[in-house]
């Protein structure tokens, strides 16, 4: 059973990550920013991004995030973080052109697929795909066409999210696997991540729990995360709490690209 993070008896697990040697990383979509009727809408509010400013200029942060890496940097433009993770974890240290090739194929099957669905749309990420049917005119027709298009897609790993499914190629490196590498380039030797569906699993199942603070946001039974927060506005309370816990602005010389 997850625990509120930011309850009484929970803080003081919170106080100890924060003032250890921590990497802080959030997803993007649902996180650091509510969801929208299109991804393209997607905003942080302007209160969320002032206090992430200030969380970042106090702490190691990264961004990982299922969005392609161009769109996140346009997305967290002026806000100091030491890197950004594109495609699930994929962008950029990972960007094959054999990963490209094979979600080509795999767009041209599912344009051709769904293509008579009404509300469904299929986003080209380059190195994966997202099929969303937040717009479906039947949801359940929907679901089973893209759950049947998606059976024949070779080498393919789905990843369910809200109202959407993501698609990475198999042997893809994950959300997992770009944080750990975080902490071992920057030297961290804890890790605090706050994610909000189920494309952020791979993070709370990769991390041991004995350096790792995984956070989900929202309501979910079958998270692997320790903790919860109840909602996407309760981020900007767990960004102005980590302040609190360290409230003068340090000088970083280290940053990742």
């Amino acid at each position: 059973m997850t625990r509120h993070i930011l309850s009484k008896c929970h803080l003081r697990t919170l106080a100890a990550c924060a003032t250890s040697n921590v990497l802080v990383a959030f997803d993007f979509d649902g996180t650091l920013a509510p969801l929208a009727a299109h991804p393209d809408r997607v905003r942080m509010r302007a209160a969320t991004r002032r206090l992430l400013v200030a969380v970042a200029q106090r702490y190691p942060c990264v961004v990982i995030s299922g969005r392609s890496r161009a769109d996140l940097l346009r997305m967290i433009k002026g806000v100091p973080v030491w890197h950004v993770a594109g495609n699930h974890g994929l962008e950029p240290w990972d960007t094959q052109p054999r990963y490209a090739r094979r979600v080509k194929m795999w767009l041209r099957t599912l344009e051709r697929s769904l293509a008579g669905f009404s509300g469904v749309t299929v986003e080209d990420k380059r190195y994966s795909v997202t099929v969303h049917y937040r717009h479906a005119a039947d949801t359940r027709r929907a679901v089973t066409a893209i759950r049947r298009a998606l059976a024949t897609l070779r080498g393919a790993r789905i990843l369910k999210g809200t109202r959407a499914f993501s698609i990475v190629p198999r042997s893809a490196p994950h959300k997992g696997v770009a944080l750990e590498r975080c902490c071992r380039l920057l030297s961290c030797t804890t890790a605090m991540f706050v994610g909000d569906d189920d494309t952020d699993e791979d993070v709370f199942a990769a991390m041991s729990p004995d350096n790792f603070l995984g956070i989900r946001v929202g309501h979910s039974r079958r998270t692997r995360a320790r903790y919860a927060l109840p909602n996407q506005l309760a981020v900007d309370t767990l960004l102005r709490t980590l302040l609190r816990f360290r409230p003068l602005a340090k000088e970083y010389s280290k940053r990742l690209f």
